[in-house]
């Protein structure tokens, strides 16, 4: 074995010898056909483990804290018996049971954490809705005739608001990843607020629609950058019991600054001829406490472990859990299963330890074209990459970005004033942020899959009943209420579903040495999706009018919940190493489950009303 390998410690002695002595059963993570849930540790004896602690302490400097390393390491091998576990304080084990009954009781510096990655979501929110009321008159200022069907000015005023979303596709989500690598996620999450700043001030002193097409495309470079790098950033700081519903604070807090962007284009309006001006330049006012904010957080201690910090980590840890056992026992599981993720998935540009006239020194073996090839060919990362794929195109899909890029001109075609249109793009605003608040509770409990299982239906026909409304006559005054109505039931739905899940998930999904290529290509078609709809929608709605464009909505919104049903899987209270596991079940073991096991239960349980038991896919696996 290489001398490199076995100066790791745990995982990569244990896996890669796959010693009889250690009575090892291994899980294969990119077939794990049993679909069984491991802890990398529960297999070891006491002696083995306390002996594997001492060496993982002295290989990383920990010797200090070995001690309460050895706990740690207890407490991780199996949680259930922490009680009885020598050494540990009642406090320490107070702060265990209130992982599982208070959940959300946790350290000011994860909660400074998620406030400012909550403060970065705002930012992409309301620079997405500033648009959307200067789109009433930005055209005119530049002369553009965006009413005729058969005028270019169509298409020029798509590719403006379109503009943001190619350049993330295209070059922000891509530039996150070096980025990340050079300066960590918050270094990243500081260049992205720079883009986003800088680009919005820019857009209000625009001359011609060309400028402002470029200060759009800047701002799209801080859009991609910032949204791959503050989900994946929110999830490697969050513990496992509570990461859903911190980590949806994305789509909460997004919802909450479209909720602010469409108070400000309420309130700038009746300025004059520069409303428009500062309805896009308004962006800028979240974008100050994020540049502020961001370095009074702990960097995460995932990537630190990446670049073989081990100390760094420690200390992050322990400003993110309650007490140093709980940094600790973080610390040495986090390392178990990245050791694994190094043996079965590939090690990405992990630093290696090698000696040189008897010193250490480390290499980085940085392979980022390799990295995003192995998206697709390494099994277990495939079908995260699949299942990302799938939530992140579905909110593409369900038509969600139509209505925050275009809502204000959708309820002008539908007949209404400036003011009205205005008016009614903020209730949409104050609906999408209102009812984002139910996934706190429940995306951890009922879980991602679920969510959205749940939510697509009601989606599909609330858009479809919006879509035949357009076809009462102007005339009549429900005309434009009962619009609004199945608009608001239509955000109403989508905003506890796939509102959250889709950045949530694919945050979460990607093992660590593929999560920063895995969540920028996540994003990208994301938002490569959002900038094709809002350059074909002006089009869209010229030609077919809003009832034929909506209704093909509606019905993308029924392949999307199939395609979620067959290959999305559940990834609730996992811990982000765990999800290897849930990963590795080869995809058609997985969609014949759903078809075979979960259909007929579902027929049976709510249609005949019969008390039936489903089987689960998932087995979990207990220590020895």
């Amino acid at each position: 074995m290489d001398e490199h390998k076995e100066s790791f410690g745990l995982t990569t002695r244990i896996f890669a010898t796959r010693s009889a002595e250690d009575g090892l059963s291994r899980v294969d993570l990119n077939r794990n056909v049993e679909a069984l849930i491991e802890n990398p540790l529960a297999h070891l004896t006491p002696e083995l483990l306390l002996r594997d602690v001492r060496d993982f302490a002295r290989a990383n400097h920990l010797e200090e804290h070995v001690e309460l390393l050895k706990k740690g390491a207890q407490v991780a091998k199996d949680p259930r018996f922490f009680e009885a576990i020598r050494g540990i304080t009642e406090t320490e084990k107070q702060a265990l049971r209130d992982e599982e009954n208070h959940r959300f009781k946790q350290p000011i510096a994860l909660y400074i954490t998620i406030i400012t990655c909550s403060v970065g979501a705002a930012v992409q929110g309301w620079d997405q809705t500033g648009s959307n009321g200067a789109n009433l008159n930005w055209p005119n200022a530049f002369g553009l005739d965006i009413r005729a069907s058969s005028s270019k000015g169509n298409w020029i005023f798509g590719l403006v608001n379109a503009a943001p979303y190619f350049a993330a596709a295209l070059v922000g989500c891509w530039f996150s990843h070096p980025l990340n690598h050079r300066v960590g996620r918050r270094g990243t999450i500081f260049v992205s607020a720079i883009f986003c700043f800088a680009s919005v001030i820019g857009s209000a002193f625009t001359q011609t629609w060309p400028q402002l097409f470029v200060c759009r495309l800047l701002l799209g470079i801080g859009f991609g950058t910032k949204a791959s790098t503050i989900p994946v950033f929110a999830a490697e700081n969050s513990p496992a019991s509570i990461r859903g519903s911190l980590v949806m604070g994305w789509q909460l807090w997004v919802a909450f600054g479209i909720l602010m962007g469409s108070s400000a284009n309420l309130a700038l309006y009746q300025i004059g001829k520069i409303a428009w001006r500062l309805q896009l330049g308004s962006a800028f006012i979240p974008a100050v406490p994020l540049l502020i904010g961001i370095y009074l957080c702990p960097e995460s201690p995932r990537w630190y472990i990446k670049k073989h910090r081990y100390n760094d980590a420690f200390r992050s840890l322990k400003r993110l859990r309650n007490t140093p056992l709980q940094a600790a026992r973080d610390l040495y599981y986090i390392h178990a299963q990245v050791r694994l993720e190094e043996i079965m998935l590939g090690d990405g540009d992990i630093q290696r330890r090698n000696f040189e006239n008897g010193k250490e020194h480390f290499t980085n073996r940085g392979r980022y074209l390799a990295r995003f090839v192995q998206l697709f060919t390494i099994a277990r990362v495939r079908r995260a990459t699949l299942a990302s794929f799938v939530v992140m195109i579905a909110q593409q899909m369900c038509g969600i970005n139509i209505m925050a890029f275009y809502a204000a001109t959708l309820f002008t075609d539908a007949n209404a004033d400036e003011r009205s249109a205005l008016l009614f793009s903020w209730g949409f605003g104050l609906i999408n942020f209102v009812f984002a608040w139910p996934a706190v509770p429940t995306i951890d409990t009922f879980g991602r899959r679920a969510l959205l299982l749940v939510t697509f239906p009601n989606m599909a026909w609330t858009l479809l009943a919006a879509a035949f409304c357009f076809k009462i006559p102007m005339s009549s005054h429900a005309h434009l209420p009962v619009i609004a109505l199945f608009v608001y039931l239509f955000s109403a739905f989508y905003s506890p579903g796939e509102g959250p899940v889709p950045f949530t998930y694919s945050a979460e999904a990607f093992p660590l040495f593929h999560r920063e290529v895995g969540m920028s290509l996540s994003v990208a078609v994301n938002l490569f999706f959002a900038g094709v709809l809002t350059l074909v929608f002006p089009r869209m709605t010229s030609v077919f009018g809003a009832t034929g464009a909506l209704g093909f909505f509606a019905g993308l919104n029924v392949l999307a919940l199939i395609m979620i049903f067959l290959w999305v899987p559940e990834t609730k209270q996992r811990t982000l190493e765990e999800l290897d596991y849930i990963f590795a079940v080869p995809t058609r073991q997985h969609m014949r489950y759903q078809v075979t096991e979960v259909l007929p239960w579902a027929f049976h349980r709510y249609i005949l009303r019969k008390d039936v038991v489903l089987r689960p896919l998932y087995k979990f696996q207990r220590s020895l």
